[in-house]
């Protein structure tokens, strides 16, 4: 395998994957080097089965969790992801700074897998198909935990602007 191809091609997936997680570039981008440092390192045990990007997300998660256990920095057990179509009021939303705050800060607290999943799809861009990839589960399965996160979030938001 081309590493430099693999490099070139998913870096920014998987940065904005671990910015999602983070909320932080700086974070991000260091864990997303040490990410395809450590698939450098063991590329020849990966056996082309999975997708290769379902693959480097699971480095990478594994790599941020490891990173807050060594900075003390507590989240729940596992990150999120998230967004479909860029059609809705929802995602005017996630484009005005303080709410993309307000849904940042949320999503921080919010049970996985929702929170996963939301972040793999709106920050991370992924299909719904590779998010079931990289739960082993269907594209359906993603769809519904996907709409039930986007769900609590326009929740969130409504009783925030009611206050």
């Amino acid at each position: 395998m081309d590493f430099d191809f693999i490099y070139n091609a998913y870096f920014k997936d998987v940065f904005l994957y671990l910015r999602s997680l983070s909320a932080n570039d700086d974070i991000a981008e260091e864990i997303a080097q040490e990410t395809f440092v450590k698939a450098l390192k063991s590329i020849d045990t990966f056996d082309g089965a999975k997708d290769i990007r379902a693959w480097l997300f699971t480095i990478a998660k594994n790599t941020y969790f490891t990173y807050c256990k060594r900075q003390k920095i507590f989240v729940d057990k596992e990150p999120s992801d998230s967004i479909s179509d860029p059609q809705s009021v929802f995602t005017e939303r996630i484009f005005d700074e303080e709410s993309s705050f307000l849904i940042h800060q949320f999503l921080h607290s919010m049970r996985e897998p929702y929170k996963e999943v939301f972040s793999l799809r709106v920050f991370g861009e992924l299909s719904f198909e590779k998010i079931a990839l990289l739960f082993g589960k269907s594209p359906s399965w993603a769809r519904v935990v996907f709409y039930r996160a986007k769900t609590q979030i326009k929740e969130y938001m409504e009783v925030l602007s009611n206050e």
